[in-house]
C-alpha cells in the first residue's frame, strides 16, 4: 500500500487542546523593549567558535521537537524498507511501527533507537489495537512512560503525534467535539465555517491517531462524550443537523493513572470502549539505570547541556535509591524501610540526573557527583514535609550510613537535609 502524502513540519498545523505552554501574550525571545543583541532570527552557539549567526531564513530550533520530527529520520528508513501491509492511512506497518518503539537494526543496516525500554508483548498489543476498530488506554503509575509511548505510537502510525487533548479538571466537552468561532457565529450563524473541530473531530475527518492525555484528570460528564465517539465512529453536529464520520486509519490513545489524587474513574460504559494496556515499572535496576541515561543523554543534546564525563555510578545510585524506597526493602532484601507518599518514578529519576548534571556542568567540576542529586533527590522523596522527611531521615541513617563507598552521598545528604 502507497504511502499518503506527507505534510512536512513546517506545513503541518498543530493542534492542541486543553493546556498551553506560556501565557498567550508571553514574548517569545525576551522582553519586548530589550535591546538586541544579535540578528532578528536569533543566534546558535557553535561549542568550538563561540555564537554563530543563523541563517536568515532558517527558523530558531524547537525545545522539544515532536517525535515524527525528531526522528524523522529513523521513520523515513523504515517506510523505506518497510514492505508488509499497512492498516489504511498508516504511514508503517505494524510490524514496522514496534520496531520503531522498540528499536533494531534494519536490512541496509540502519540502526533504528528503542523509545521504550519493557516487554515486547506490550508494544505489540498496543500496536495491534490501534489495528482494530478498538481505542487504546495506556495505563499506569505515574513516571511510566505513557505518554511518551502514546506520542511515538501516534507518529509512526499517524506521521503527527499533535491532534492532543490535555486532561484537565477543566476539559469541557468543546475541547473533545467541537468548539465555535464567536464573531463567525454571531454575524451568520452556525455554520461549518464557524465550526472550531476539536483535535479528535480532526483526526475522524483525516483518519488520523488523536491522543487524551491524562484521561482520568478529565470530568466524568466530560470524558463520556468519547463513548459516540468510540462506539458509533461518528461525532453528531446537532446545531448543523449533521455529524462527521470517522475514516479509516482513525483512532485514539488515552492515558490515565488511577494513583494520583484528583482523578476521576472511568465508566464502565467508556471502559469497555478500550482495550487496556498496563505499562510496568521497570523489572530490574538494570533496565532502569538504561531507560535514565538514554533519555538523560537526549536531554543533555536538546538542552545544550555541557558535556560531563560519564556519571554511570550517580545514576545507578539514584535508581537504586528510588527503586528501595519505592519497593520498601533493600536490594539485598535484607532490611525493610518506609515507603514515602511520592510515586519515586522512573521520570522522576530522569529529571533528578537531568538536574544534577546541570550542576555539575555550570556549578561544579564538570564531573557528576553525589553532591549534583542530593538535593534533588531530597525533593523527589520529601513530598510530605512531615512524614516523608522521617522515612528519609530513616533510611539515610539505617542504610544509606552503613552501605560501604556511599559515603560521599551520605555526608552530601546529611548536608542538604540539614
Amino acid at each position: 500500500m502507497a504511502l499518503p502524502a506527507q505534510r512536512s513540519a513546517d506545513e503541518r498545523p498543530r493542534t492542541t487542546t486543553g493546556t498551553t505552554t506560556g501565557p498567550a501574550n508571553a514574548p517569545e525571545t525576551g522582553p519586548a523593549n530589550a535591546p538586541e543583541t544579535g540578528p532578528a532570527n536569533g543566534t546558535a552557539t557553535d561549542p568550538a567558535n563561540g555564537p554563530a549567526q543563523d541563517a536568515p531564513d532558517q527558523a530558531p530550533e524547537a525545545l522539544r521537537p515532536h517525535a515524527e520530527d525528531a526522528f524523522a529520520d529513523e521513520l523515513a528508513a523504515l517506510a523505506a524498507q518497510d514492505d508488509r501491509p499497512r492498516p489504511a492511512r498508516w504511514r508503517l506497518s505494524p510490524w514496522a511501527v514496534a520496531t520503531y518503539l522498540l528499536g533494531g537494526t534494519l536490512p541496509d543496516g540502519t540502526v533504528i533507537t528503542p523509545k521504550y525500554v519493557g516487554p515486547r508483548r506490550i508494544v505489540e498489543v498496543a500496536v495491534t489495537t490501534l489495528a482494530t476498530d478498538r481505542a487504546l488506554l495506556l495505563l499506569g503509575v505515574p513516571g511510566t512512560a505513557k505518554t511518551w509511548v502514546s506520542e511515538h505510537l501516534a507518529a509512526a502510525v499517524s506521521g503527527d503525534s499533535t491532534l492532543l487533548v490535555q486532561g484537565t479538571a477543566g476539559t469541557s466537552e468543546e475541547a473533545i467535539r467541537y468548539g465555535w468561532n464567536y464573531a463567525q457565529l454571531l454575524a451568520h450563524g452556525p455554520s461549518r465555517d464557524a465550526l472550531v473541530p476539536s483535535p479528535v473531530m480532526r483526526a475522524m475527518s483525516e483518519g488520523m491517531t488523536a491522543r487524551v492525555e491524562e484521561l482520568t484528570r478529565i470530568p466524568a460528564d466530560v470524558q463520556d462524550t468519547l463513548i459516540t465517539i468510540l462506539s458509533e465512529k461518528t461525532l453528531p453536529i446537532p446545531e448543523l443537523g449533521t455529524e462527521t464520520q470517522a475514516v479509516g486509519g482513525f483512532n485514539l490513545i488515552a492515558t490515565a493513572n488511577d494513583r494520583d489524587r484528583g482523578v476521576n474513574d472511568l465508566s464502565s460504559a467508556l471502559r469497555r470502549r478500550f482495550n487496556t494496556v498496563v505499562l510496568p515499572l521497570p523489572e530490574s535496576v538494570e533496565a532502569e539505570v538504561d531507560i535514565v541515561s538514554r533519555r538523560v543523554e537526549q536531554l543533555g543534546r536538546s538542552l545544550e547541556l555541557p558535556e560531563v564525563p560519564a556519571g554511570a555510578e550517580e545514576i545507578r545510585r539514584v535508581v537504586t535509591v528510588f527503586r528501595e524506597l519505592r519497593d520498601g526493602i533493600t536490594a539485598d532484601g535484607r532490611t525493610k524501610v518506609k515507603t514515602p507518599s511520592g510515586t519515586l518514578s522512573t521520570a522522576e529519576a530522569i529529571s533528578v540526573v537531568t538536574g544534577g548534571l546541570a550542576l555539575a556542568a555550570h556549578f561544579g567540576d564538570g564531573v557528576l557527583r553525589p553532591s549534583d542529586v542530593a538535593a534533588g533527590i531530597l525533593g523527589a522523596v520529601v513530598r510530605d514535609p512531615a512524614a516523608d522527611r522521617v522515612v528519609w531521615r530513616e533510611y539515610l541513617e539505617a542504610v544509606v550510613r552503613e552501605r560501604e563507598g556511599w559515603q560521599d552521598f551520605y555526608r552530601a545528604c546529611r548536608e542538604v537535609s540539614a
